[in-house]
């Protein structure tokens, strides 16, 4: 079969634009394992050195002075998507300090102790996660509420803090994927015209088995059942209160930035009536919690700052030009599509982003191979939400890894569920299931459009 018109149409890209990731990659990597840790690159320097190279380099298809790309990177850094998550970070922190404060992460977490038997504590923290990101719709917002009670929970049950932090992010990246009000579904929905239910129903069966292995393998994970038989639990449910507000403000489809403010002022409240603090040490609090969020921030925007510059030197298209050249079964096309925004958002860190860019030319294959565009938009949210849980450098481990006080590498293998939700969906892919085509969505759409012609 040959190539559409359309596919014949996409913008050739240029390789070179991919060398300020490359050269970031290979450094950080290199560094990571001849020192033997990770930590020893920092994120921020790393960053800084692919961003000065890719300054540097020019497009001859459109060459441009140094002033002007300085002003790209700048645009790109300034983006309101970033602006939006440099605030989450910000108030992220903010609300780490005042709940540890005024006690909330204490309450809830030896609530929880005192109900959950010892065996269901990680697993019922990743349903606590699954629930949180599908009602709240961001993986950031659910990762900001529930890692200082992963943390604790750590703390008091000798588990390994990694491999908490590895739950939430996973219980995070399940509504990120899943939710309604998510922006990866609206833009996966968009881009291939498709309702949201139909996108659901797809993507669910797709990564249900992962959910239950993933539960499965919680349950067997020792704890230190002896440690939570013999304390004691004391908690006060009033200090559970700004976690109550922020599940509740998020289930009522409250912005998350409004969700985030009210769980701090919340916390100021109860924390200034039950005497934790007063009103200058609050502020300190605070304060000392938004500095914890500082690098993360700032490595936000170096981020943003690069891929514009990528987009500029042809790195974006040169990976959507590679992974669609050879594609020539609807298998072919649904791997195609899968490596596609796996590997934009690896050079993205942004899995909304991956999905907008891709999306077009996914929509080209899902077409050209008789692809149904609910699952063309379950691969994108899956591939991109799974990928976003497992880099090092994105805004999910960045944020849990600097809240926990480890490095987001090591988080990256406990993330079991993004692992499995790849695994799982390859496996989809080989066998084929569930089934779609892109002729049966046009039919059905058909047929509905003749009932409701003849209704009125």
């Amino acid at each position: 079969m040959g190539k559409s018109k359309k596919m014949e149409k996409k913008k050739k890209g240029h390789f070179m634009g991919m060398v300020p990731l490359i050269i970031f990659l290979i450094l950080y990597m290199a560094t990571g394992l001849i020192s033997g840790s990770f930590e020893n690159m920092p994120l921020m320097v790393g960053i800084l050195i692919a961003s000065a190279i890719a300054l540097l380099m020019n497009n001859k298809d459109k060459p441009s002075t140094f002033e002007e790309r300085v002003m790209m990177f700048c645009k790109g850094g300034g983006d309101s998507g970033l602006m939006l998550m440099v605030v989450i970070f910000i108030l992220a922190g903010a609300f780490y300090g005042v709940a540890n404060g005024m006690k909330a992460v204490d309450s809830i977490t030896n609530l929880g102790l005192s109900v959950l038997p010892s065996n269901l504590i990680l697993p019922g923290l990743f349903i606590i996660g699954c629930i949180l990101s599908f009602a709240m719709g961001t993986s950031m917002g659910t990762v900001a509420a529930l890692a200082p009670i992963a943390i604790d929970i750590a703390e008091k049950t000798g588990s390994n803090v990694a491999l908490v932090c590895g739950i939430v992010v996973g219980g995070a990246m399940f509504g990120d994927n899943l939710s309604f009000i998510s922006d990866t579904t609206i833009a996966a929905t968009r881009s291939q015209g498709v309702s949201m239910k139909d996108k659901f129903r797809a993507n669910i069966l797709m990564v249900l088995p992962a959910v239950v292995i993933n539960l499965i393998l919680l349950a067997l994970q020792p704890i230190d059942a002896t440690a939570l038989s013999t304390a004691t639990h004391e908690y006060n449910l009033v200090n559970i209160i700004p976690y109550l507000l922020v599940i509740i403000l998020s289930l009522v489809g409250v912005q998350v930035l409004l969700v985030m403010v009210a769980g701090v002022l919340s916390g100021m409240v109860i924390g200034l009536i039950h005497g934790d603090f007063n009103i200058i040490e609050f502020m300190k609090i605070a304060h000392d919690g938004m500095k914890g969020m500082e690098d993360m921030a700032i490595i936000a925007i170096l981020v943003g700052g690069l891929v514009a510059l990528m987009n500029y030197l042809g790195g974006i298209d040169w990976l959507l030009e590679l992974l669609t050249k050879n594609t020539k079964s609807a298998r072919g096309g649904e791997l195609s599509i899968a490596a596609l925004v796996s590997l934009m958002d690896i050079a993205t860190t942004n899995n909304t982003i991956s999905i907008i860019a891709a999306g077009p030319l996914a929509k080209d294959i899902s077409e050209e191979f008789d692809i149904s565009p609910a699952r063309t938009a379950s691969l994108l949210d899956i591939f991109s939400s799974a990928f976003n849980g497992l880099l090092p450098y994105a805004g999910q481990l960045l944020v849990i890894g600097g809240m926990a006080g480890v490095s987001p590498v090591s988080v990256m293998p406990y993330n079991w569920y993004s692992i499995l939700m790849i695994v799982i969906s390859l496996i989809s892919i080989a066998i084929g299931f569930p089934k779609g085509k892109l002729s049966d969505h046009k039919k059905s759409i058909a047929s509905q459009a003749v009932v409701a012609e003849g209704e009125a």
